[in-house]
């Protein structure tokens, strides 16, 4: 497979609302707390009588439904997943530098791996008064994807993938695929899972994976199952040489990728073999073009099962080894920190190896002591990172991403650090500082903001301010530049200033509602034409312009 560039990322998970800080909870080795008897809130609709217990995100029953131009019956009647993953969508759209307007009608994909449905399930259950024009289309988990692709007007494939608790890191597979093949220019590709029935985690119960300990112990003897967890991740891809070209900041490289089945074994159709998961990993570094043996680190699929973990720890030694004592494969589960997200498990754990690649510090995979007794990581050639590590200087960065379903449907990714030598100086920081300068002087930054609402110009701002507080040592000129490559809308202000002080006073002025001199705000009118006006004294104002028409090809380019 041709080389896919991640140029973009976003996510929510339990403990982490944002990409820096789910980086911050990895890297400070954070177990999210489980909770016990959670009610979700009583304005979420068919909601479960019973309390859950997991690990949750917050507020999943608010949803800017005016933003994106849903009624708001439609919005109510919408499964939560559907409404996070839109503005998750959105999210990584902006953060990765790109005004969402221009994608309309590019080939863009859409792939959104999701499993069960808590919300059709309870829609179905409830009150059958409450069911209008919205609720088949709210109630789809193939909706979870066209959502995204109606709303931006994308013209590429939109799917929503289900193979069990693979299907994320399936749906990064696919959309690699499809940028392969040119079907796609550009890919948005994850999963979401939400836990909203309590039905569902009986179901879950009674399969016996639930850990009665709360806490997910990857490859240690204490392991008992693992803990109920939930959220969604995206990656914005790319095809490698298309964001070298571009200039974009690329987070990590998907060198290769294969996908398969388990097949038919010992326990039933729910008990993984260790030949399918052999197969899926040699198909994938071959893939990668890659020898298996140059992987540093591999994430786990890692559930602290004790049938799962015996399994892909014995196919992980067939296939990596043999290593040497001083050189193992260091294996981890982001499991242990947020817990199972099920069908936004692969996903989960390809951002936690796109930042260690990243940042070039894998982090601690939690709760490990000793391995079970089925599992002898010497002999394997493995060993659990249980404290974080760095990556050598100059040593390449290679880490490899597994995600098994249930029902044998499997999946890897192999990931690596961008080489410098295939960037070529392309550096997206560079030509940021020069592409502000080059508008405003080095002396003047300008900060431009907007919404759909004044009450959203204000967040937006708040926002800005509290980001930008908490780092001192981000550059000004960076922010107005990926500032200016957002979408804008008819509510606007913009900020100008000579220095970090200045821009952060101007901010705060606008949040308080007495904006300084160096702020302009203000609501744009949509209505007419663009008029240019060219100001003079007396007689001069007739014919002004007329002498930059005649000298400036550029401009009387625009003009005509």
């Amino acid at each position: 497979m041709a080389d896919v560039a991640i140029v973009g990322a976003a996510c929510r998970f339990p403990g982490a609302e944002t990409l820096d800080e789910y980086w911050d909870l990895l890297n400070n080795a954070v177990e999210v707390a489980t909770t016990t008897g959670l009610v979700r809130p009583s304005d979420e609709p068919r909601s479960s009588a019973r309390g859950l217990s997991g690990r949750f995100l917050r507020d999943v029953e608010e949803f800017d439904a005016d933003f994106f131009g849903i009624p708001p019956r439609e919005a109510a009647a919408m499964d939560p997943r559907q409404r996070v993953v839109l503005e998750l969508s959105w999210n990584l759209v902006e953060s990765s530098g790109i005004d969402a307007g221009t994608l309309d009608g590019s080939r863009v994909g859409v792939f959104i791996g999701a499993m069960g449905d808590d919300y059709a399930n309870m829609t179905r259950n409830g009150d059958a008064a409450v069911f209008d024009r919205y609720s088949h289309t709210g109630t789809s988990r193939g909706m979870i994807a066209d959502r995204v692709s109606y709303f931006m007007r994308l013209r590429g494939p939109s799917l929503t993938v289900d193979c069990g608790q693979s299907s994320s890191l399936m749906a990064v597979h696919l959309a690699c695929r499809s940028i392969a093949s040119g079907e796609s220019v550009l890919a948005i590709a994850g999963g979401v899972h939400l836990n909203l029935d309590s039905v569902a985690e009986d179901i879950e119960s009674h399969f016996g994976g639930l850990s009665e300990q709360g806490r997910c112990f990857t490859f240690d003897s204490r392991a008992d199952g693992y803990v109920r967890g939930e959220g969604a991740g995206l990656v914005l891809l790319k095809s490698l040489p298309d964001a070298i070209a571009d200039g974009d900041d690329i987070l990590a490289v998907v060198r290769g990728s294969a996908a398969g089945h388990g097949g038919e074994g010992q326990g039933g159709i729910a008990v993984p073999t260790v030949a399918g998961q052999i197969d899926v990993l040699r198909r994938a570094y071959q893939d990668a073009r890659m020898d298996p043996r140059s992987a540093h680190y591999v994430e786990l699929h890692g559930t602290g099962t004790k049938v799962g973990d015996p399994v892909e720890a014995a196919a992980l030694g067939a296939v990596f080894g043999p290593r040497s004592a001083d050189d193992p494969l260091l294996v981890g589960s982001v499991k242990t920190n947020i817990g199972h997200l099920l069908g936004a498990a692969g996903i989960a754990g390809l951002l936690k190896t796109v930042l260690a690649v990243r940042h070039r510090k894998i982090p601690a995979s939690l709760n490990y002591r000793e391995p079970r007794s089925e599992i002898d990581p010497d002999s394997l050639g493995l060993r659990v990172s249980d404290v974080s590590s760095v990556w050598a200087d100059g040593a390449p960065r290679i880490a490899g991403v597994s995600s098994f379903g249930m029902g044998g449907s499997n999946c890897h990714v192999v990931l690596s650090s961008v080489d410098e030598c295939e960037v070529a100086g392309s550096v997206r920081e560079d030509s940021a500082s020069d592409g502000v300068s080059a508008g405003v002087g080095s002396s003047v930054v300008p900060w431009v903001l907007s919404g759909k609402s004044g009450e959203a110009l204000v967040a937006q701002a708040n926002r800005l301010f509290g980001y930008v507080r908490d780092r001192p040592v981000l550059d000004v000129s960076d922010v107005a530049f990926s500032l200016v490559g957002r979408s804008v809308f008819e509510h606007r202000a913009v900020v100008v200033g000579g220095g970090r002080d200045e821009l952060i006073r101007g901010l705060t002025g606008l949040v308080e509602g007495e904006p300084g001199r160096n702020v302009v705000h203000g609501r744009a009118d949509s209505v007419g034409k663009t008029v240019f006006v060219f100001p003079g004294q007396g007689s001069q104002w007739v014919g002004m312009g007329v002498a930059l028409l005649d000298g400036s090809p550029v401009f009387a380019g625009q003009m005509n």
